[in-house]
């Protein structure tokens, strides 16, 4: 029966101009979920890619790690509903409220720039997802949802075997929140549980689509510990 194996990119570059490529840390986490994926002898039988710069570097290291051909021998599809929400819209909606930008800049400046992110990150998110906003998004967290069903339909449709889909946390949360029934908030919260390089496996047969698995990051358990990451 097919599975969808829904895969987090590796570790974006947090501290870069461009947040949408993968850092060092995170070639190493997608090399390391090949390698990994090659030890059970798992190979997919086509693969779909969003179509961020992170989520095809990600397939490229994880192939690459895997050993099971180059890109171009493999049923490939790039599909941009797989695409991660904007992030720098929610933020830009959130800190344009009187004296939230001045505070988040101060806690960004603390000992630890990443947490202080991921407070107000956090905050910017329930804001999005409340529903009470959508005047101030391109794009809602109802149609980001409606999206991310599209393109799981559509690789749920199309799987004749095992299908790797690489994406990003929130569109994983949302597929997960779906299958299971879970509130808007609920389905958002999921994805700050999510590891880097860690998939999420979804089976799809005539009953529907069942969650088996969510998060699995068991390969950097051990010696391979310092190669997990979350943000």
């Amino acid at each position: 029966m097919p599975a969808l194996y829904l895969i987090r990119h590796g570790q974006a570059s947090f501290d870069a101009e461009d947040y949408d490529q993968l850092s060092s840390l995170g070639e190493q986490q997608a090399a390391h979920l090949g390698r990994a994926f090659a030890a059970t002898a798992l190979h997919p039988q086509h693969i779909v890619c969003g179509g961020m710069k992170r989520h095809r570097q990600t397939a490229e290291q994880c192939l690459a790690g895997l050993g099971g051909g180059s890109v171009s021998e493999l049923d490939w599809q790039i599909d941009p509903d797989w695409n991660e929400y904007d992030h720098l819209e929610l933020l830009n909606a959130y800190t344009a409220q009187p004296g939230v930008g001045e505070q988040m800049v101060a806690d960004m400046a603390g000992d630890n720039p990443r947490a202080g992110f991921q407070r107000h990150f956090a905050k910017a998110m329930q804001r999005w997802v409340s529903g009470q906003y959508d005047g101030e998004y391109a794009e809602s967290w109802a149609q980001f949802s409606a999206r991310i069903r599209r393109g799981l339909d559509a690789a749920s449709r199309n799987a004749k075997g095992n299908v790797f889909v690489f994406t990003s946390g929130g569109a994983i949360s949302a597929v997960c929140g779906q299958v299971l029934g879970l509130s808007a908030n609920a389905s958002a919260e999921l994805s700050w549980q999510l590891a880097n390089a860690a998939y999420s496996k979804i089976l799809s047969g005539q009953s529907g689509l069942k969650l088996l698995s969510i998060n699995e990051h068991s390969h950097f358990d051990g010696r391979h510990r310092e190669l997990l990451s979350y943000r």
